[in-house]
């Protein structure tokens, strides 16, 4: 489903990614590991066309490398960022309706307000609440279910469970799970080994901007390679 090949990107003046190689298929879950600036998060803007970068990204067959962060989802990314980035002023319905694709994807599913709101009951409490009196939980909710109305196919969620409480963690990882049995690819950039423990399929660690290990959790757990580049 994706494919990334000798993939280089830049933080500002600094050279982050060094010829990054890593694929995902339909209906896996991926968790991207490393230590803090090992370059997680300059993945995910990377392969969403959030920063500059050259190498090849190909989806689905179509080269992505030069399309823009729009195109880009449109294509069928989804991204949910670390620091959420919910519209306020706007109310959680409205942050909502701003998700929705405009182009009709065809899908044997289709994810709606209703579902949404039955997945998350405190959104559909607030759903008339401004999201900037949210709390954080809550904001991330939100931030997940606006991604899931453009339709995608893969979606790169970056920490989802940063300061967080357990209950919500729980629903969240629900969510991906049911992402999962409907056939998309998730990209999981997380801290929490836990979250990792009980949803990963397979496990990329980044070093020095490439891959380091590829391959089953817990393997990676038993590796002192991986254990020296997740070091904080």
């Amino acid at each position: 489903m994706l494919e990334v090949r000798d993939l280089w990107a830049k933080r500002g003046n600094q050279q982050v990614l060094r010829g990054l190689n890593f694929s995902l298929q339909a209906g896996e879950i991926v968790s991207l590991l490393g230590r803090n600036g090992a370059g997680r998060s300059t993945t995910a803007m990377a392969l969403m066309g959030l920063l500059p970068r050259h190498g090849r990204i190909a989806w689905q067959g179509h080269d992505l490398q030069d399309l823009p962060a729009h195109a880009v989802a449109r294509a069928g990314l989804g991204y949910v960022p670390e620091s959420r980035d919910v519209f306020v002023g706007l109310t959680v319905a409205q942050n909502l309706l701003l998700g929705v694709s405009p182009r009709r994807h065809q899908r044997p599913w289709h994810w709606n307000l209703d579902e949404l709101y039955a997945l998350f009951p405190a959104l559909a409490a607030r759903r008339h609440t401004g999201a900037e009196h949210l709390s954080g939980g809550e904001q991330q909710m939100l931030s997940v279910c606006r991604a899931l109305m453009g339709q995608p196919q893969l979606l790169i969620v970056d920490e989802p469970a940063e300061g967080l409480s357990p209950q919500v963690v729980e629903q969240l990882a629900r969510v991906l799970q049911l992402c999962r049995e409907r056939g998309m690819a998730i990209l999981l950039i997380e801290q929490k080994l836990q979250l990792s423990l009980a949803l990963a399929d397979r496990v990329l660690v980044l070093g020095g901007g490439q891959v380091v290990f590829d391959g089953d959790l817990h393997e990676m757990l038993r590796s002192d390679t991986c254990n020296q580049w997740l070091m904080v």
